[in-house]
């Protein structure tokens, strides 16, 4: 079945609920870089993500058993949950740690805010009902200003980087979108069902490549700080926010699911604000402005009352 001939007719904008998750969702992969931050002080970051995806799938697999709907329907898409588990986990995870190897946080951050513009191409291209239009770009466009102003000086500082490095974040962008699109694909499926699939085939994938890059004892010492954190970031920032991002594809779309990247960084310097005492300068204001209007613009209803 093509993803085209699966489409529904075009979309309205988002409903006050979508709005609440992608809200939600954001805070919650914004709060994700509190644990990221501790947990690779002492844990390699491959190893990270093997932790990361599988204590989220047990804890999903879990919670399927206990509450339903069963894990079979995840077996008749068996491969498509490989190829997701790639394009969303396996492959834009690799690329961000290698260009982050070489790229201040800041670049890496607008890079990462282009996946709704990418998205936007591929819906475009492969679906009937996400089509290409003028306020959807205008407000992608906002959005990523926003995150560079939101940036400000720390953009600028680390613009020096290899071009390699830039194509790196850029490919896990598209990766990201792409994932949106198979995304697309379980119909019927259920949002807790879709994402313990994922997790599960991300665990398959990461346990051989983490076990060849460390070997079977080298990557589980840790204080239990850091353990802590590494439960924070499966359970909260993967399992229960997978469930979220894959109930919002399902029920807002590709495109403006892919808008929860323009609302992380501003998550989390909000979140350093509140929490971490960290100081709120000017341009952060002003790119949080831009994003809130670049929201508004894709939206589309404000405007359509003028």
């Amino acid at each position: 079945m093509s993803i085209t001939a699966a489409a529904a007719p075009t979309r309205g904008p988002m409903t006050l609920k979508d709005w609440g998750q992608l809200l939600l969702l954001g805070a919650i992969w914004g709060g994700s870089f509190f644990f990221a931050r501790i947990a690779v002080s002492e844990i390699h970051p491959l190893a990270l993500v093997l932790f990361r995806v599988a204590i989220a799938a047990i804890a999903l697999q879990l919670y399927l058993a206990v509450r339903g709907p069963s894990f079979r329907l995840a077996f008749p898409h068996a491969g498509l949950f490989f190829l997701l588990a790639l394009t969303n986990n396996v492959v834009p995870f690799s690329l961000i740690f290698a260009g982050q190897t070489k790229l201040g946080a800041g670049v890496a951050s607008v890079l990462n805010a282009t996946t709704p513009f990418w998205t936007l191409i591929l819906a475009n291209a492969l679906t009937t009902d996400e089509k290409l239009s003028w306020n959807k770009l205008a407000g992608i466009a906002l959005g990523v200003a926003g995150t560079a102003v939101m940036i400000g000086p720390g953009l600028v500082a680390g613009l020096g980087g290899p071009v390699w490095a830039k194509f790196a974040l850029i490919g896990a962008s598209v990766s990201y979108a792409i994932a949106l699109m198979i995304a697309r694909r379980f119909k019927g499926v259920p949002s807790p069902v879709i994402a313990t699939g994922q997790l599960t085939a991300s665990t398959i994938i990461m346990i051989p490549i983490v076990l060849i890059a460390y070997g079977p004892t080298g990557f589980l010492s840790a204080s239990q700080p850091v353990w802590a954190a590494v439960l924070g970031l499966a359970l909260l920032s993967t399992a229960f926010a997978y469930i979220l991002y894959f109930n919002l594809v399902a029920s807002a779309g590709a495109t403006n699911a892919s808008l929860v990247t323009l609302i992380v960084p501003v998550s989390a310097v909000l979140l350093g604000f509140l929490f971490l005492g960290e100081r709120l300068a000017l341009l952060e204001i002003g790119g949080m402005t831009l994003i809130g209007l670049g929201l508004i613009t894709i939206d589309g209803r404000l405007f359509g009352k003028w």
